[in-house]
């Protein structure tokens, strides 16, 4: 084929150019994004090479979902701790899946790697794996021990992993979660229904013996769950399991009508309560500065006559902006307007994953109160603006849910891992009530402003409705699954929906605890749902964030290049979703499910994001979110731009919340930290 002289062809090759000369730096075709980062495999390779123990070695992509490593090795060696080696060298979204041992690399005809041919050696490798499988249950526990090992990265010495071993606290998170899924899966040829939700909350004996009823369930077994659940529970102390009947009557009753506080709560997500604040408001002239969800979108509050909502401003004449972000570019530091500086940090003790709860009374708003929990078992009341403690509570076990407000503002609610809700008095931690379920409370409450109930979920797969005045339980509903995540409410439809680890997205009527409809999302929902007037919104571990009507019919769905675990918060217009993924992208969609723009954070983003107005200009509306690595950053709500960024000294599953100009979060350095948003110099 002929062409004209001095036609340039692309080689796909990347180079340096130093002294008029090219060196080699690799392929183009070798660049992938995993775990939402960008990584080129040669790297991995080279890393491999310098292993004293490899002789040659390759990497590949197989199937544009896993990351091989095959090696020639020049002596015996054991893979964990290749494996250890690399985690020294690399990055975490670096490390191979999977590591190969053969006897030689495969070659072209061209002197270079045969990939296709990789993938055969990888191929057959996996059906040996199959070949594999377990001859019995007798080799279950010792498999179970290696996996468990392999995937928390421990090392592989004799001794055995204690059988009340949990895996969150040895060290396991969500995507290793569902990684160890994989592996059990594979190892017994089966698909184990409920395993996520077992792996997550229980130890590793009740794992075991969950696999076995599942896979050996025409043989004796000689371990039940019922037995791992009862010696789960068995030491709550007398004092709280007092208060477990769903029947017990309040010995002295409450009057609620005499003791009704002004108020305005502040949770994770945009979500805002204002309850009888209205005459306080129109006198003061103030009006909040965050973006109300839970006013105008999470619960349709605008049609509860009794309860008004301060105005909200924002501009919304135009269409958004659709900002381009490519995929190398990062934060402009030199373009922040914003400053964040620490007004305060309360220590728990130890690592805060919970999100704060703040409480603005309408009367004295200086007198404003962050409650949050943490793994130390505390729950703490600390004043907003001064950060000095109110009152501390030390509670039965870890507190992972995030506190919510009674409807007289007399009370919080939060769930603990010991498998208790408390519900403590607000003004000095005192015990009220304590309710007993069957497995841990992740989950969250909400409040139904209508009613005063209180709903919240637990891993022992049931929904709640509390009433907190009568101590009763109104209802309880078996969910399918786990429920991790918090129940959202609506009021038009009159709907509490839930969500579980199985997959399961369910409506349930709020006064009688009946189902209205479910949808099968396929995989496990961390994501708690968002409700707004036309819709319910919810993210995937598959990546995808759906788009539901209030009747249970599918809209759309938006997907991203990872699990998404954040939930997902709505602009005060209602024309915006906001909500992060594990592919370490903040993004924004429009109702109709497109996006608007996305801004690449530094790491995964577990938090949810919380829309607020800027105290200073009135008319912006701003974005903060928080990514794992700690950094915590306020994005131009319309835009995707930045403002300001901070950075933690922890890492962070907390979700931020914001009143005015002060923003409070919780951190995994024990700390819960408070931070002004102050106005940035004008040049």
């Amino acid at each position: 084929m002929t062409v004209p002289l001095g036609t340039m062809r692309a080689t796909g090759d990347f180079v340096t150019v130093k002294d008029g000369e090219m060196f080699f730096l690799g392929r183009k075709d070798s660049q992938i994004k995993r775990h939402g980062k960008r990584l080129n495999v040669e790297l991995v390779q080279q890393v491999a090479e310098e292993l004293q123990q490899v002789e040659s070695c390759a990497v590949t992509w197989y199937n544009q979902e896993k990351l091989i490593l095959f090696i020639v090795s020049r002596e015996d060696l054991v893979k964990d701790y290749i494996f250890k080696e690399l985690q020294e060298h690399l990055p975490s979204y670096a490390i191979p899946d999977e590591l190969v041992l053969i006897d030689a690399l495969p070659f072209t005809s061209h002197g270079k790697i045969d990939v296709s041919e990789l993938n055969k050696i990888y191929l057959n490798y996996m059906n040996l794996k199959s070949d594999c499988k377990l001859n019995g249950k007798e080799e279950l526990w010792g498999k179970l021990q290696h996996l468990w090992k392999s995937v928390l990265s421990l090392s592989e010495d004799p001794s055995m992993i204690p059988k009340e071993s949990l895996f969150l606290p040895s060290g396991g998170d969500s995507l290793k979660s569902i990684r160890l899924l994989s592996e059990i899966e594979n190892l017994v040829g089966v698909s184990v229904p409920g395993l996520l939700e077992i792996i997550l909350s229980s130890s590793i004996l009740e794992i075991y013996s969950h696999i076995l009823q599942t896979v050996f369930a025409d043989e004796d077994l000689p371990l039940s769950k019922s037995y791992a659940t009862k010696r789960k529970f068995s030491d709550i102390n007398q004092e709280e399991a007092d208060g477990k009947s769903s029947h017990q009557k309040c010995g002295m009753p409450l009057n609620c009508d005499n003791a009704i506080n002004a108020f305005i709560a502040l949770n994770r997500g945009s979500q805002i309560l204002s309850l009888n604040t209205t005459r306080f408001l129109t006198k003061s002239g103030h009006c909040p500065s965050a973006c109300s969800s839970d006013l105008t979108s999470q619960i349709n509050i605008q049609n509860v006559k009794s309860i008004n909502p301060p105005p909200i401003i924002e501009k919304s004449e135009k269409p958004s902006f659709v900002a381009k972000v490519s995929e190398e570019e990062k934060p402009v530091i030199g373009a922040e307007k914003l400053e964040l500086r620490v007004r305060w940090r309360s220590d728990t003790g130890k690592c805060v994953d919970a999100s704060p709860l703040v409480v603005v009374p309408a009367i004295d708003k200086s007198s404003a109160t962050v409650y949050i929990g943490s793994h130390s078992h505390r729950m703490k009341a600390v004043d907003l603006y001064s950060g000095k403690v109110k009152w501390e509570q030390i509670l039965g076990d870890r507190i992972e849910s995030s506190a919510c407000v009674s409807n007289c503002g007399n009370f919080i609610v939060v769930g603990c891992y010991n498998g208790l809700i408390y519900v403590l008095r607000s003004n000095s931690g005192e015990k009220h009530w304590v309710f007993t379920t069957q497995d841990a409370v992740k989950s969250s409450a909400t409040m139904d402003p209508t009613t005063g109930l209180l709903y919240i979920g637990s891993h022992d797969q049931h929904a709640y409705a509390l009433d907190i005045y009568e101590k009763t339980c109104v209802w309880k509903l078996k969910c399918g699954g786990t429920v991790f995540s918090s129940p959202c409410l609506s009021l038009i439809p009159h709907h509490i929906y839930f969500a579980t680890l199985g997959g399961l997205l369910l409506a349930i009527n709020p006064a009688t605890g009946d189902r209205v409809w479910k949808h099968f999302c396929g995989k496990p929902l961390f994501s708690s749902p968002h409700c707004c007037l036309q819709y319910i919104c919810i993210g995937c571990v598959d990546g995808n964030l759906l788009c539901f009507t209030h009747f249970g019919e599918q809209v759309w769905q938006f997907s991203t290049n990872g699990p998404i675990f954040s939930s997902p918060c709505t602009s005060a217009s209602e024309q915006e979703i906001f909500f992060g993924s594990h592919d370490c992208f903040i993004y924004c969609c429009n109702m109709k499910g497109h996006l608007q723009w996305k801004f690449e954070a530094t790491s995964r983003v577990y938090a949810t994001p919380f829309a607020f107005q800027n105290h200073n200009y009135s008319d912006e509306t701003l974005l903060a979110a928080a990514s794992t690595d700690g950094k915590l950053w306020i994005l131009e709500s319309k835009s995707g731009q930045l403002q300001s960024v901070y950075e933690l000294p922890g890492e962070v599953f907390s979700s931020p919340v914001v009143w005015e100009s002060i923003l409070i979060i919780g951190c995994r350095n024990n700390y819960v930290y408070c931070l002004d948003l102050l106005g940035g110099n004008k040049k």
